[in-house]
């Protein structure tokens, strides 16, 4: 049996949807489990949904004592749901705060090739969804408790169903309330999630189609009345909820603290110029990038089809959107990448020229050889020798995905190439961030300093008097591992944490003046253990000492200086 025929067989009705989706969970599962609590965004949010379940609050959202009024209350409930049915609260495994994101990512996937499926065909679908599963960007945020996973997710779903209604409006058939169904929950929960980002891709979506047709008679079949309803049933009772709860400062902390910045400038030193995710494409899209230069051939040539025509009226109003926006981050794009797989999907129904064949490959070895470099640098800089054998099995992984595809497309066999890199790139992805950077462990101050803490008998969650005082690290996984009522302080205050028998943890850098403040107090602390490293979010070197929360006196002290020797960490 032939790779087409295959392809034609795990196709047929909803086996290329949950094909997809079983690409996406092959794909984000192994980061899931292996990859620590991340700074900052995805600690924040699950350190946010964490203190809803402990207060039971699940309107107003807080990181610690502190209003967190950026994003709608969307992925804190997923969240919520997930560690309420799988995990607690006080255990702080992000694996169940992650969960949604995995699920969101399975969803983009098999909307996108159920949507694709009618107006591209059933297995132009199933690749579409495939690819978009594979891409490091989808199967990265896969694993990433956060939103984009969950909002790319229920976007593709209404831009799915939207594809749909009008394939059905071409064909002069009748729409299934089902799918005008999916459409508004869709478009409802991407709200929801992230505000006004879903909404304005379907919103671009719909005005780009409409300019281009020249009429849009197929947008009275959305069912208006009820729908409507069901986006405001599922909207409005937070947005009157949090409006109520917090005398309206949501709104406005959520459009002049978060909405306003990104709109102005680059938010946080993120701004990039115009232009940079076009250039960053081929990486995003790893590993299927081999079939990027023919999805946008496909693009131009096959505009006069209705399917690339939708594709292309879902992809370039939306990439322009985030081009044109002086913040930038990688997963901004993710909403319009799904539209970018039908195109380069699109493309394997015939054979490919040779300029894309060769672009193609190309930048395919280019894309495996720069993730390969990332691998070997991340080892250089933060692994030792125990680590070599990961780092090489990674880096043979990129480079075998890139090299092969590269390989397989100028023999014109694309959809074969397209199969072997993709199964190859996830492999590479798995072995990235399941066994490598989990290694690494000048990266991991946090889940370290957690384990330290628990060694020396100092962890609160483990019976130690608490909270813990810290000063000079302030990281949101430290927050979420330690607890909510970790005290982030200055250096008298761990003094005086330690002076009422509590412990503390004090960065190298307010060394001094912590023993200062011990000195005022007429105290002493010897140390009971050393977690060295690189804090990753603002790229500084890292000496994080435990201090007992029982002093010694000035007169007792001994000198004995083996406890600091006892957990000290590699640097």
């Amino acid at each position: 049996m032939t790779l087409e025929s295959r392809l034609d067989d795990w196709s047929r009705g909803w086996r290329g949807p949950l094909f997809a989706a079983l690409v996406a969970l092959i794909a984000g599962l192994p980061g899931l489990f292996a990859m620590p609590p991340l700074d900052r965004d995805e600690s924040r949010f699950a350190q946010a949904t964490a203190q809803m379940l402990e207060t039971d609050d699940m309107v107003v959202i807080k990181f610690q004592d502190q209003p967190r009024f950026k994003k709608p209350v969307g992925i804190h409930w997923l969240q919520a749901a997930s560690v309420t049915a799988f995990s607690a609260a006080e255990d702080r495994g992000i694996w169940a705060y992650r969960l949604p994101s995995l699920l969101g990512a399975m969803l983009a996937a098999a909307a996108c090739a159920w949507g694709a499926a009618a107006l591209l065909g059933p297995k132009t679908g199933l690749l579409a969804g495939g690819i978009l599963g594979a891409t490091i960007l989808l199967s990265t945020e896969a694993f990433i408790a956060k939103t984009d996973a969950a909002l790319c997710g229920f976007t593709t779903l209404a831009m799915a169903a939207l594809m749909r209604i009008y394939a059905a409006h071409l064909a002069g058939e009748k729409v299934h309330r089902w799918t005008k169904l999916a459409f508004w929950v869709g478009l409802a929960m991407g709200v929801l999630i992230k505000g006004p980002v879903g909404l304005m891709v379907v919103a671009l979506s719909v005005i780009a189609l409409w300019i281009w047709d020249r009429k849009a008679v197929w947008i009275k079949d959305l069912g208006w009345g009820w729908g409507v309803t069901v986006l405001a049933a599922i909207v409005l009772p937070w947005a009157m909820m949090i409006t109520v709860a917090t005398d309206g400062a949501f709104w406005s902390t959520a459009v002049a603290g978060d909405l306003a910045p990104k709109l102005a400038g680059g938010q946080e030193s993120h701004g990039a110029p115009f232009g940079s995710y076009a250039l960053a494409a081929f990486l995003l899209v790893f590993p299927t990038t081999l079939l990027l230069p023919a999805g946008l051939v496909q693009g131009w040539t096959g505009r006069k089809e209705a399917g690339i025509r939708f594709a292309l009226c879902w992809l370039i109003p939306t990439w322009l959107v985030f081009e044109i926006l002086p913040t930038k981050l990688v997963h901004y794009t993710l909403p319009a990448v799904p539209a970018l797989c039908m195109l380069m999907a699109a493309a394997l129904r015939a054979p490919l020229g040779p300029i894309s064949r060769v672009i193609g490959a190309i930048l395919s070895a280019l894309a495996g050889l720069l993730f390969a470099v990332v691998a070997i640098y991340l080892q250089r800089e933060h692994g030792d020798s125990g680590d070599i054998p990961w780092t090489a099995l990674t880096a043979l992984l990129f480079l075998a995905s890139g090299g092969v595809g590269a390989v397989l497309i100028m023999r014109k066999t694309a959809a074969t190439a397209l199969v072997a890199a993709g199964a190859i790139g996830i492999a590479a992805h798995a072995a990235l961030v399941g066994l490598l950077v989990p290694r690494l462990e000048p990266l991991l101050l946090a889940p370290r300093l957690e384990k330290a803490l628990e060694q020396a008998d100092l962890a609160p969650r483990g019976g130690a008097p608490g909270p813990v005082a810290v000063t000079g690290y302030a990281e949101p996984s430290m927050i979420f591992l330690l607890g909510t009522t970790t005290e982030l302080t200055d250096p008298v205050g761990a003094a005086k944490a330690v002076a009422q028998g509590r412990p503390a943890v004090v960065e190298g850098r307010q060394e001094k003046a912590f023993q200062a403040a011990l000195a005022a107090l007429g105290q002493t602390a010897r140390p009971a253990g050393v977690v060295a490293g690189f804090d990753y979010s603002d790229g500084d070197e890292e000496r994080l000492t435990l201090y007992r929360g029982a002093p010694i006196r000035p007169e007792d002290e001994t000198g004995d200086e083996t406890a600091e020797t006892q957990a000290e960490a590699r640097p």
